[in-house]
This record gives structure tokens, C-alpha cells and sequence, in this order.
């Protein structure tokens, strides 16, 4: 049997790439996946990520979606951020062709995402939260985060540290200020994220008590 597993890197901050990930192979070599240490990315360090990710892509076959901020920000025009990683995973799947695919679940509802995959696809979906507790999806999980710590690696080369590129992140904040107080929001950034949106006003309105 073939088995696929899907997962994605970066649905929430505000700066840097959407990746998602599939990857695929037959039941006999789930049990390897178990022994490489296979666990969910977010537990792993960005080194030991990198080198687990480089040994999953020779083991397995693997495909990715990636969606630059600008693309997505033209996408979320017409879709919600749910809808583009449905289309993303629907993509993945009939690339890879398993007999079954475990998504990690970012619908609230995982049965709606896992019966909305199987229209689109045909395949077999099994949808849930903490998919990565299935080697497969975990895999998936490592590739795609390892793939955005290099994009996001060479993003800052070109346009300095912003930190982990998620809102809540001091760092990230100071970053984004700095280029909006000078009108700038370079491409790298998600126009449609309401932090932004926060952002601009929180400056206009600052600007007008200070004149």
C-alpha cells in the first residue's frame, strides 16, 4: 500500500513563504521512518531538521507547494487561507498518488477537510489534528519546515534579521515599523495579514497626536 503524508510550514506568520509538503511510500517503509526519530518539526532544532530532511528526501517521494507572500496575497482575494491549502494538498496528492493520504487537519472540522479531499482527489484522506503523531505526516512536517528555514535563511541575508516572521514576535515587530514608518512594505510581507493592516494605523494615528 502506498501511504502519503501532508503537512505545512508557515500558514501563520506575517513575513516569509507558504510550503507545503507531501511525501509518500509503501507500508514497509513506515517502520524506517520510526527509526530515523521521526517526530513532529516544531520539537526538532533547525540543524537536526535540516539533516533528517536531506535523509527523508533520498528515502521517500516527495513533492511542494510553495506560495510567495505576493502570490498569496493576490490568492486571498478570492480565497481564504484554508481554501489555498486545501487546493495546495489536493495538488500534492494527485502528484504523489497514494492509496491513502493523513493530513494534518487545518480545518476545524477534519472529516469536512478529509471529504472535500477525497471529491477533489479520489483518493482515500484521512484528515486530523496533531497528524504528526502519524511518522508519515511528521515527515511531511520536517521537509516542508526545513525547506522555509532556507528561505527564510536567505530572506534575511537580503533584508536583515526580522526574527521568526510571526507577529507576536518583538523582533518581527520592530522590523516591520522601522519600513512602514518610510510608507515601504517590502514583497517579502503579507499585505492581507491584519497585523499590517494594525500596524499602519497604529502609525498614522501616532503621526497625528504627535503633530
Amino acid at each position: 500500500m502506498r501511504i502519503a503524508g501532508i503537512d505545512e510550514a508557515g500558514k501563520g506568520p506575517v513575513i516569509g513563504p507558504l510550503v507545503v509538503c507531501g511525501v509518500a511510500c509503501d507500508d514497509k517503509l513506515m517502520k524506517k521512518l520510526s527509526e530515523l526519530g521521526i517526530r513532529d518539526s516544531k520539537k526538532l532544532t533547525p540543524k537536526r531538521r535540516k539533516e533528517i530532511a536531506e535523509k527523508l528526501k533520498e528515502l521517500l517521494d516527495w513533492e511542494a507547494v510553495v506560495i510567495q507572500p505576493a502570490e498569496l496575497d493576490r490568492m486571498m482575494e478570492e480565497k481564504t487561507i484554508n481554501e489555498i491549502l486545501k487546493e495546495a494538498c489536493a495538488k500534492i496528492i494527485l502528484k504523489l498518488s497514494p492509496d491513502v493520504a493523513f493530513v494534518d487537519s487545518f480545518d476545524v472540522k477534519p472529516e469536512r477537510l478529509a471529504r472535500e479531499l477525497e471529491q477533489l482527489t479520489g483518493c482515500r484522506v484521512v484528515a486530523k489534528h496533531c497528524g504528526e503523531e502519524e511518522p508519515v505526516v511528521a515527515a511531511a512536517s520536517i521537509i516542508a519546515k526545513s525547506l522555509r528555514d532556507e528561505m527564510v535563511e536567505r530572506l534575511k541575508e537580503e533584508h536583515g534579521d526580522f526574527g521568526s516572521g510571526y507577529a507576536s514576535d518583538e523582533r518581527t515587530r520592530r522590523w516591520l515599523e522601522e519600513r512602514l514608518k518610510n510608507g515601504e512594505v517590502p514583497d517579502i510581507v503579507r499585505r492581507k495579514w491584519k497585523t499590517v493592516d494594525r500596524m499602519v494605523k497604529g502609525l498614522k494615528q501616532r503621526s497625528l497626536s504627535e503633530f
